[in-house]
């Protein structure tokens, strides 16, 4: 890509993000929700020009409810400090560094103006790393080409072996209990390790280990322990997902002239003065692909999942029962079929569909058209919350 093209997008994204306002830095953790949700573009673009989504989903009436704690992240940032101490010497023996390799590794200094300069500076510890001896870098700069754009990463610590391959080392303050941790977890672990393998691997191929150390508190102590993670099949996967992404340059171009998502800050540099519905529709104009586990990955998932319900796509009800449904993509469309009003009788899908109908209409003694889904059959589908009358625990997804 050349200078010309680069700057050209950067202020671009600048642009989208809003004139002063500081971008939001993509991260790991990012990266991988990203790479799981490779056709949403929305996220695509809004991560790339550094919008920070919490604040426009606060905006937009759609707050998410994740996140860290701040106690949460406190205690995290102190067991990192307590596994780091004494230059690193706990986490160097965690790697299974001896004493006499403990006190004679490197711990480099990586402090530099801005990302770049930190990422040159890395880089520059990585190759100057000397041989037969252990160096760690602390919070080192990772830089990684993502659909067009860099994304600078910072993992809590590389480590290079004698040997002279590269470990990534990720510092978490759940615990390792009896030898075991929470396995959705350990998995966010290995998916947000992975990000940072594949962007160290841009550093030199070949290089970096595809196993981490996971470092965490033993049982309900203090004390770290750690564990070998594998994460050979997350490194395939993202790699592969990130290559599907359309550029951000595309995503861009198509948007329609003057679309931004400023915020249009007050005086305080906080209370947003944009109006909602303006700010809605330029979100809108960026084509999403919600699906139920952006719930716990994306600021904007109750936004994307209110348009998904109120235009009936199908994927609000999640993937599988998307891919199972094939040409079928709204819930209107479902209920034609199922109803024998549309779709080809010999589409296993709607033969499904309008199987599962009848059985359902024998079971209750009715008609099809009459009880399909708890819907009548003259009824429109609306993405609407159960009414007044609606019976307890019941919900809009359909569930009880």
């Amino acid at each position: 890509m050349s200078t010309t093209h680069d700057l050209q997008l950067r202020d671009r994204l600048a642009a989208l993000r809003g004139p002063g306002t500081v971008p939001r830095p993509l991260d790991a953790r990012a990266l991988a929700a990203l790479a799981a949700n490779p056709g949403c573009r929305r996220r695509a673009l809004l991560d790339a020009a550094g919008v920070d989504k919490g604040a426009v989903a606060e905006r937009l009436g759609a707050p998410a409810q994740f996140g860290q704690s701040r106690f949460a992240f406190s205690r995290g940032h102190a067991f990192e400090a307590r596994v780091k101490r004494e230059r690193c010497a706990e986490l160097l023996r965690l790697l299974g560094a001896d004493e006499a390799a403990v006190a004679g590794a490197e711990v480099p200094d990586l402090a530099a103006a801005g990302p770049q300069g930190r990422t040159a500076r890395t880089r520059l510890a990585l190759a100057e790393a000397p041989a037969g001896r252990w160096s760690l870098l602390d919070h080192p700069m990772l830089a990684l080409e993502v659909a067009g754009s860099t994304a600078y990463l910072e993992p809590d610590a590389v480590a290079v072996t004698p040997d002279g391959t590269w470990t990534v080392v990720e510092i978490k303050s759940f615990p390792i209990l009896d030898g075991g941790a929470d396995a959705m977890k350990v998995g966010a672990a290995a998916r947000q390790s992975a990000v940072y393998v594949l962007a160290l691997d841009a550093v030199t191929p070949g290089r970096t280990r595809t196993d981490v150390l996971l470092v965490c508190p033993k049982d309900f102590s203090n004390l770290p322990t750690a564990s070998w993670v594998d994460v050979r099949r997350q490194v395939s996967v993202t790699r592969r997902q990130l290559t599907r992404l359309t550029r951000i340059d595309e995503i861009a171009a198509a948007l329609p002239p003057g679309v931004t998502f400023d915020l249009a800050c007050g005086p305080d540099g906080r209370t947003p003065t944009r109006p909602a519905a303006e700010l809605s529709a330029a979100v809108d104009t960026v084509p999403a692909a919600y699906a139920p586990e952006c719930l716990s990955t994306c600021e904007l998932a109750f936004h994307c999942r209110d348009r998904a319900r109120t235009a009936g796509f199908v994927e609000a009800l999640g993937r599988g029962l998307r891919g199972e449904l094939g040409d079928l993509t709204t819930v209107s469309a479902v209920l034609a079929a199922a109803h024998g009003a549309a779709g080809d009788p010999t589409d296993p899908a709607v033969s499904a569909l309008r199987r599962a109908a009848a059985l359902r209409a024998q079971a209750l003694g009715t008609k099809p058209d009459e009880t399909l889904f708890g819907l009548a059959g003259d009824q429109p589908y609306t993405a609407a919350d159960p009414g007044p009358d609606a019976a307890p625990g019941a919900s809009a997804d359909g569930g009880s």
